[in-house]
């Protein structure tokens, strides 16, 4: 069963537009994104600098969120600029206003998968 917390969701990070993109899911969308953005999650996404939520498409279920995920990073990359640019053409960070870091007290929520 989920919780309030639970957004399963795949998504895309980018260092910027038209730069390097990371494709992955998660069944909490706001935590995932809080550690790629800080740093916290290793890999890729992290050596190229993908900080910005770039596109997202939640899911109900985990199994279609990975089926997604793999079928999106299977695709060639101008597939995936036209995933992006089509509900987001300026490439706007969609989680630019979730967090709130100035709030010393404010902890992001624990990452459920």
């Amino acid at each position: 069963m989920g919780t309030h917390r639970t957004f399963i969701a795949t998504y895309i990070m980018a260092n910027g537009r038209n730069g390097a993109t990371y494709v992955g899911m998660t069944a909490n969308l706001r935590g995932r994104v809080w550690k790629h953005k800080t740093g916290r999650f290793d890999g890729h996404s992290k050596t190229k600098g993908c900080t910005q939520l770039v596109w997202y498409e939640q899911h109900q279920w985990v199994v279609e969120a990975i089926r997604r995920e793999k079928r999106i990073k299977g695709w060639k990359r101008d597939w995936k600029l036209k995933l992006i640019e089509d509900p987001n053409p300026g490439w706007l960070d969609l989680a630019a206003d979730w967090y709130r870091e100035t709030d010393p007290d404010w902890v992001p929520p624990d990452e459920a998968d």
